[in-house]
């Protein structure tokens, strides 16, 4: 920097114009404040020196300064070319409003670029992202030559923006894939909560012969996550191993989070020691909210103390992690304390996720006086998850006057949900007032209401099965049932041989 410095001062003394040169070394610094002041002070800036200048704000999500540049070229009697509008197009992707993006699409056409694929591919790309799809698909269906990069920018528009069946539709019409674009289809389908079918596109994926790359894996692993598909996220791991793809923080957090979730904790610890300095602030809080969800509290303190000492900052996901490991393990005096910090310490305001903690917390030790008071001291109105911990803990310690109130209070948040009404109901039933059970059956009743079934989810053989109880709707329900009936009749007759050892020990 000091050398460009003075190259800079150098051709000010003897009047050189060397500003190409020292915006182009700046840029790549960079230093882009300082290659701006430079163009400004230019006698004659050139279509490049702009381009260069637009195409570094736009990598740097600064879209009002590449609009700005933009003006500037105009008063200066510089028309844009195609670089130009690719770079803007990119650049107005990241505004919050639409209007300059289509002010530059009617100065694109003016200009006669409309035959550009890289500028189009940009345009639609840039209606994608601000929501306006309509827009986009009109310019992809004015596009004449569609390569695979205009078709993936459409597939990740409608992806991106929850229209999978539309996604999907034009995904299966393209000419011509590659992994981009079965990227964008399983992020799409992954990212909408459609996990099955990120998963099912997956698979379909490696069947077809595409290799998957970083992004792919990171896309896919939140789906694995969610099914419990513990067998692929493994195999995805090895793979990534092979492919060096480990280097990628982001998809070091995704199979760090499958492997918590999935209940291989020890696994994702050694994961998340190997990961070392690179851990970031998103690395900590899976590994604290995992280790929580398993009720190791003693390693979650541990680990947080170590967090601290390395100069992290905590923030609102890492107290929810650290709220819920002083819950299961029935640490209410911690877990006070460090509900307080979140605002003494760390200016954190609490969210309705760390109320819930809390009286959950305060709900399984038994203070329900404390809880409640919680509840009605909070600045937002409790929602569902609140209710629903303190409705549990009256259950738990058979409080009726607290259950009505937070029953009361859930049927209103939740008057299609009957299982608030069958918890009220049990908590009637243990204390005997069965008054109370038959008036919210009625209640049931008169509204039509049945409790679903409850399912179960199995991985085998790298595919997800669901089942209820008493369930034959699968293919092979009758060799299910009689491998069943045979571990019965095992474990029959084990008891019964147990119980006769412990006759003979006694006699």
């Amino acid at each position: 920097m000091n050398r460009l410095r003075q190259i800079h001062a150098y051709t000010l003394r003897n009047g050189i114009d060397n500003t190409k040169l020292l915006i182009v070394e700046l840029l790549q610094i960079p230093n882009i404040s300082y290659a701006h002041r430079l163009l400004d002070h230019a006698p004659n800036p050139t279509l490049f020196l702009f381009n260069k200048l637009i195409q570094s704000y736009s990598s740097q999500r600064q879209p009002l300064q590449c609009l700005h540049l933009y003006s500037r070229m105009r008063l200066r009697g510089c028309p844009p070319n195609l670089h130009s509008f690719t770079f803007l197009f990119a650049a107005s992707a990241s505004l919050s409003s639409h209007l300059p993006g289509m002010m530059l699409h009617t100065h694109f056409l003016k200009s006669g670029f409309d035959f550009d694929v890289f500028a189009l591919t940009a345009l639609i790309d840039m209606y994608a992202k601000l929501g306006e799809l309509g827009s986009a698909r009109q310019v992809f269906d004015e596009t004449p030559m569609r390569d695979t990069p205009v078709w993936n920018s459409i597939v990740s528009g409608y992806a991106k923006r929850g229209y999978m069946e539309e996604a999907l539709q034009l995904f299966r019409t393209m000419p011509h894939r590659n992994v981009i674009s079965w990227t964008s289809i399983i992020s799409g389908y992954s990212q909408n909560g459609h996990s099955a079918d990120a998963l099912k596109m997956f698979l379909e994926m490696e069947e077809g012969g595409f290799r998957p790359n970083e992004v792919t894996l990171a896309s896919v692993l939140p789906a694995c996550t969610n099914l419990g598909a513990l067998e692929i996220g493994e195999r995805i791991e090895m793979y990534a191993r092979e492919n060096g793809f480990l280097k990628n923080i982001y998809l070091c957090n995704a199979l760090l989070e499958m492997y918590a979730k999935c209940g291989k904790i020890d696994v994702a610890r050694r994961l998340f020691d190997e990961i070392g300095g690179r851990r970031g602030l998103c690395s900590w809080n899976t590994m604290i909210t995992g280790l929580a969800a398993h009720g190791k509290c003693n390693e979650v303190l541990e680990l947080y103390d170590q967090m601290l000492s390395e100069g992290n900052i905590p923030d609102d996901i890492t107290f929810v992690g650290l709220l819920l490991a002083c819950t299961h393990g029935g640490l209410v005096a911690e877990g006070r304390r460090l509900f307080k910090s979140m605002g003494s310490d760390y200016g954190i305001s609490p969210k309705l996720e760390h109320y819930g903690c809390m009286v959950d917390l305060l709900g399984r030790a038994g203070k329900l006086q404390e809880a409640y008071d919680l509840i009605h001291s909070m600045p937002m109105m409790p929602d569902s998850v609140i209710w629903g911990a303190l409705l549990g803990a009256c259950s738990f310690h058979g409080n009726v006057e607290f259950a009505e109130e937070a029953a009361e209070s859930l049927i209103e948040l939740e008057p299609w949900n009957p299982g608030n009404y069958v918890i009220l109901s049990n908590i009637y039933a243990s204390v005997g007032r069965w008054h109370g059970v038959a008036k919210l059956r009625k209640m049931m009743k008169g509204e039509n209401m049945t409790k679903a079934a409850g399912h179960s989810i199995i991985q085998e053989g790298g595919e997800i099965h669901k089942f209820i109880v008493e369930d034959k709707s699968h293919e092979k329900s009758s060799e299910i049932y009689a491998m069943l009936r045979g571990i019965s009749a095992a474990m029959k007759i084990q008891k019964q041989a147990t119980d006769f050892e412990c006759e003979l020990v006694e006699f």
